[in-house]
């Protein structure tokens, strides 16, 4: 199992993901100009600036090795289980799937994390609107990146990246063919959004709604276990 180094640095000044170096250089230009125009304005950007490195950390994790393991594709808050189809832009037909979305609050890390080992089968960007992202209907109506896999035991998952009422930038780096390791990154979204995993007909989700996830590292569910749906709440 992989080690993390826990050291000073890993918390004080944690490695951040690429996307964020060009956002705290422009954080860091306008704190400089406020601090020329007036010193308290200067320490409000420092403050930002702080915030917005902090925003893009992308800390290590380590993914528990279990065979056909479904771990959380981000950090944040379960925000709704369901039942429901596949987005129909997948083409995967009518069968029905469980959904678990995550809500990601700006305080949460924003790097995604593949939630399964498994092949990238296809891939849809759909733009869309900026609702806010704990709504039902962000999953149909705001913009997202849809990406379908076919799971090491040989199952198809679908995990979907939306954006929220304040995220306006989704990145992913997965392509058709690409492979995946569970807890593996994947892409990111930038300054709140969701995530949401449809697993297939006969895997139950082993979290309940309300309860904290860590991306890479919480289990989700189990491709193969054949264990029944937790029940609750965490309020």
């Amino acid at each position: 199992m992989k080690s993390i180094n826990l050291s000073w640095r890993t918390f004080l000044l944690p490695n951040i993901h690429n996307e964020g170096w060009r956002f705290v250089g422009i954080f860091a230009a306008v704190t400089a100009l406020l601090a020329m125009i007036w010193e308290p304005l200067g320490w409000i950007g420092v403050v930002l600036t702080v915030w917005c490195y902090y925003f893009f950390r992308d800390p290590e994790r380590v993914t528990p090795e279990i065979n056909d393991v479904v771990v959380s594709p981000a950090d944040g808050t379960v925000q709704m289980i369901a039942k429901v189809k596949a987005p129909e832009e997948l083409g995967m037909g009518k069968q029905e799937f469980t959904r678990v979305s995550i809500f990601m609050s700006v305080f949460n890390v924003h790097v995604n994390r593949s939630p399964a080992e498994g092949k990238i089968t296809k891939t849809v960007y759909v733009p869309g609107k900026f609702f806010n992202a704990t709504l039902d209907k962000a999953s149909k109506d705001n913009e997202r990146q849809l990406l379908a896999m076919k799971t090491k035991s040989g199952k198809d998952i679908c995990f979907v990246q939306i954006a929220g009422l304040v995220a306006r930038r989704i990145v992913c780096d997965a392509a058709v063919g690409q492979e995946y390791k569970a807890g593996e990154r994947f892409g990111m979204i930038r300054f709140g959004s969701r995530l949401d995993v449809y697993l297939p007909a006969g895997v139950e989700p082993q979290v309940v709604v309300g309860q904290t996830m860590v991306a890479g590292e919480s289990v989700i569910a189990n491709m193969t276990s054949g264990q029944a749906a937790v029940n609750g709440v965490i309020r």
